[in-house]
């Protein structure tokens, strides 16, 4: 990357924010600024590389000073855990203060700056393949109308809307990136609770894997390298971007049932016991119609004007991608175990 210098990555602790900070320190070229709540635990590699800030941003004024001098803000902050996992409530009001407030609150500290000589600065926004709603077809690639269904896929699709309205004012060169789920290893600070590694710490444990379905519901699976490399090259591309949403993913739905087999063999091999069982059981009675329909991912569009594409989906590389994210959650599952015992 030559542009931009300056990048501040808002909720940096995070599963994929953290891994975002990695891929951007790896730049030379870049100073990154990584803001959370919690302090970013980087790799020692990357010690020095890369400005830590702790920061509630919805206190007043902390937003302003998280952004001042950036090039770019990757905002990651958001509140997706509700009473069902990422199913929020109606009246979660917290969540709609961190996924769609923060964003307006962004656009609004970027508005009062004095224009920069080399242009408003770029928002690469994380958003979410299921922003789109219910759709007849298989296969999306981003042209399709939305119709967002769910309190989360609402939030999310107001946030996108308010950084396409600011592209359209020249506010800042802002782009959307929706995302299928992301797989992978997480940090210290900040564990993957996916489909994936919650199948993975499922198997750990000895328990069998439970699908709501026969296992031929079939999802884009992203890796969470792939998906970090992602931002980097919308940034690079932010000028032909901006006011635009697309579509991230591997091009390649795999039946959840293969996936939920695989993960048990990676943990069968990481343990060196039997694969423990996948099987089928019946929904519970928050499962939406969406758990049951299967969906595929046409990033074409993202990678025509980026040259990006998605490297975990050669033979061999789902096994590959599942062996160290094994890894990395049975690590840091000892590593907690440790802690709670000292304590």
């Amino acid at each position: 990357m030559s542009a931009p210098r300056q990048v501040v990555v808002l909720g940096a602790s995070g599963f994929l924010g953290s891994a975002v900070v990695r891929a951007l320190a790896a730049d030379p070229g870049v100073r990154v600024r990584a803001v959370s709540r919690r302090p970013a635990v980087l790799p020692q590699a990357l010690a020095g590389r890369v400005e830590v800030c702790t920061a509630d941003l919805t206190e007043r004024g902390a937003l302003a000073r998280a952004v001042a001098g950036a090039d770019a803000v990757l905002p990651f902050t958001a509140r997706i855990r509700g009473a069902s996992g990422w199913r929020l409530s109606q009246d979660d009001t917290e969540a709609e203060r961190v996924n769609v407030g923060l964003v307006r609150d962004l656009v609004a500290v970027l508005a009062e700056r004095s224009p920069a000589a080399g242009g408003p600065p770029a928002i690469v926004f994380p958003g979410s393949n299921t922003q789109v709603g219910p759709v007849s077809a298989g296969r999306i690639d981003g042209s399709e109308p939305d119709r967002p269904a769910g309190v989360y896929d609402r939030q999310k699709h107001a946030a996108e809307t308010v950084l396409k309205r600011a592209a359209a004012a020249g506010v800042a060169r802002a782009v959307s990136l929706r995302l299928p789920p992301v797989y992978g290893p997480g940090s210290p600070t900040a564990e993957d609770r996916g489909v994936v590694s919650t199948m993975i710490r499922r198997a750990l444990a000895g328990q069998p894997l439970t699908m709501w379905h026969d296992g031929t519901v079939r999802r884009d699976l992203l890796y969470v390298e792939d998906a970090a490399r992602a931002f980097t090259a919308a940034l690079t591309h932010a000028d032909a971007l901006t006011g635009r949403h697309y579509l991230v993913g591997t091009g390649r739905a795999r039946p959840l049932g293969e996936v939920f087999e695989a993960v048990a063999r990676a943990v069968a091999r990481y343990t060196g016991s039997p694969a423990v069982p996948v099987v089928s059981v019946e929904p519970p009675a928050h499962a939406d119609p969406t758990d049951f329909r299967s969906l595929e991912v046409d990033p074409s569009a993202f990678s025509a004007a980026t040259g990006w594409r998605a490297l975990a989906v050669r033979d061999g590389a789902l096994d590959e991608a599942l062996d160290r994210t094994v890894a990395a959650v049975a690590d840091l599952a000892a590593g907690h175990a440790e802690a709670a015992s000292r304590s």
